[in-house]
């Protein structure tokens, strides 16, 4: 059978270069062989192997232009109706798109399909809202602020003039306050928009894969249901991953979710791993005022630059925090209500144990195998940058595949599934990926570290600022920390930053434009940056190419 043929009119032109926008858009639809716009007459003319979604047509045509009418199909004429939107031009269904999750990757995905004139069917076995909004990014940002404040009210650098108080913590009250926020902003940023959308169904279930185009789901009243589509979205998310180390299995220890559930500050707590999730809550607990012991299996922050870890145990320690890197547990028990750890560093006693050496991605219980979609071996859902997995009708985004566990990078990795699903060509670039750690001082990075640059062939040249070096910082009587620029050799040209400082999250988005933006050293130097700004020390530590900082006067150019 050859290709079909169809003939459409489109609105919205008013030049011949319109045309050739139409076209372009038209040419990107998965099964079109070939396109051709006719300015003058308004019609465009689609050849395709296989008919043609009219939704995904439209969506695929960027604004203002849109096809309003079938002429023919397969050479078959059609009385002309102007007035008549494209759902009229055939009697085909809306593309059916189901989406597995509901947390910041399924709701991007969604919302964007839904707007781009698909069914969508949503399937959530949980909470709405997945890991980011119930108990990750937001509970833990809760705590780790009310932890700062605490901080700030026992020890600041100005308690010579302004006399400090250790606070008094009632957890049970910090913890309501922290779960009214928390559904609150369930409901007005996740269920309260779900419900508003007519073409997006919820079903509560487990889902599963009963071949590569159907689903079967356990519903959570009972019984079971099969829901079929054209494509589909693995939104699963990650859970807490828990070590093989004998004993820890049959005590009550904690995981960063129940951690953040729990109205107890206890005594003494042992954390156990070095991942961003344990060093931010070691750090909260110890400033709400717990004993901490960190057990990291290597040094803080092995795969960063090492300054970075270095900086970190420094502000750790000087906060009383414990510290034991290269140090694991070989055997726990819970004994008289006490948690018995052995280690190489010999026997450590607690009374709450945090176990946070990392998530693995929730795909298990999905049978993918019967879809055809593959795993690494971690049990990530491999994807490329168009978020396809090895079935090409099938997607996956967020912590469940192999690109960050970061909640913006699951959104925008949604977004851009939707697009794709829908008709559309979008990638996600994660080149100039900011990352940031809410510990105090916060540590932010973005492009490629010093080693990591080295290990692509790429000669590097790097400069490291203090932030004795930094007005703001003076000023803040908070020194702690540096910014890192590192470029290449030749060109100057920018390849990444690291930084260590109290407000290095606000820093790193410039140094991520300035990335994007394909920047050299000297084009961040010659930049205007406000001064007294933390994010005034990229452009010193710029100017620490080609000059001495030091000699320089306070708002010097």
């Amino acid at each position: 059978m050859g290709p079909r043929t169809i003939e459409l009119n489109i609105s919205g032109m008013t030049c011949a270069a319109c045309a050739r926008h139409v076209e372009h858009a038209l040419k990107g639809i998965r099964g079109v062989s070939k396109a051709a716009v006719d300015y003058p007459q308004g019609i465009a003319r689609i050849w395709a192997q296989t008919a043609l979604n009219p939704r995904a047509i439209n969506a695929a045509l960027p604004e203002p232009y849109r096809a309003v009418e079938a002429i023919s199909a397969t050479g078959a004429p059609r009385a002309p109706s102007p007035c008549s939107p494209l759902e009229d031009m055939e009697t085909a269904r809306p593309l059916r798109v189901a989406i597995i999750g509901s947390g910041g990757a399924a709701m991007a995905a969604a919302l964007q399909a839904a707007d781009r004139g698909a069914q969508v069917t949503l399937i959530e076995r949980g909470l709405i809202g997945g890991t980011c909004v119930n108990v990750g990014c937001v509970p833990s940002k809760i705590f780790i602020r009310a932890a700062h404040v605490a901080h700030l009210r026992s020890a600041s650098p100005f308690d010579q003039g302004v006399s400090a108080t250790a606070p008094v913590i009632d957890r049970t009250r910090l913890l309501a306050q922290q779960q009214a926020r928390v559904d609150e902003l369930r409901h007005a940023k996740y269920e309260g928009i779900l419900a508003s959308k007519s073409n997006i169904q919820v079903i509560r279930g487990q889902a599963q894969f009963a071949d590569a185009h159907n689903l079967k789901v356990h519903l959570e009243n009972g019984g079971e249901q099969t829901l079929a589509f054209d494509h589909c979205l693995i939104a699963t998310g990650a859970s807490p991953a828990i070590p093989l180390i004998p004993g820890l299995k049959d005590t009550p220890y904690w995981t960063s979710t129940s951690a953040l559930a729990s109205d107890i500050i206890p005594p003494r707590l042992v954390v156990i791993g070095s991942s961003v999730v344990a060093v931010e809550l070691a750090q909260a607990f110890a400033r709400l005022g717990s004993q901490v012991t960190v057990l990291a299996r290597s040094s803080l922050f092995f795969r960063e630059d090492p300054a970075i870890g270095q900086a970190i145990r420094a502000a750790f320690e000087h906060e009383g925090l414990t510290v034991l890197e290269y140090t694991q547990a070989s055997a726990i028990a819970r004994v008289d209500g006490e948690f018995l750890l052995g280690t190489s560093a010999g026997e450590l006693r607690a009374d709450r144990l945090l176990e946070a050496t990392g998530r693995s991605p929730n795909t298990r219980e999905l049978n993918l195998e019967a879809a055809g979609v593959a795993r690494n071996p971690n049990g990530a859902i491999m994807v490329d940058d168009h978020m396809r997995t090895s079935a090409a009708h099938i997607y996956a985004a967020g912590d469940c595949t192999d690109q960050p566990q970061f909640v913006y990078v699951a959104a925008a990795a949604g977004t851009r599934a939707a697009i794709n699903m829908t008709g559309g060509d979008a990638a996600l670039d994660l080149g100039t990926m900011p990352a940031v750690v809410f510990t105090d001082p916060q540590v932010a990075t973005v492009g490629l570290s010093e080693a990591s640059a080295q290990r692509r062939g790429i000669a590097t040249v790097s400069r490291t600022l203090t932030l004795d070096n930094v007005p703001r910082a003076l000023v803040n009587f908070d020194a702690r920390g540096f910014v890192k620029i590192v470029a290449e050799m030749d060109s100057g040209r920018l390849l990444g930053v690291q930084a260590v400082a109290a407000e290095a999250g606000e820093i790193i988005q410039s140094a991520a434009l300035a990335l994007r933006a394909g920047m050299t050293v000297q084009d961040l130097a010659d930049q205007l940056f406000p001064y007294l700004t933390m994010v005034e020390g990229l452009k010193l530590c710029a100017q620490t190419f080609s000059k001495d900082v030091t000699q320089l006067s306070c708002c010097a150019g």
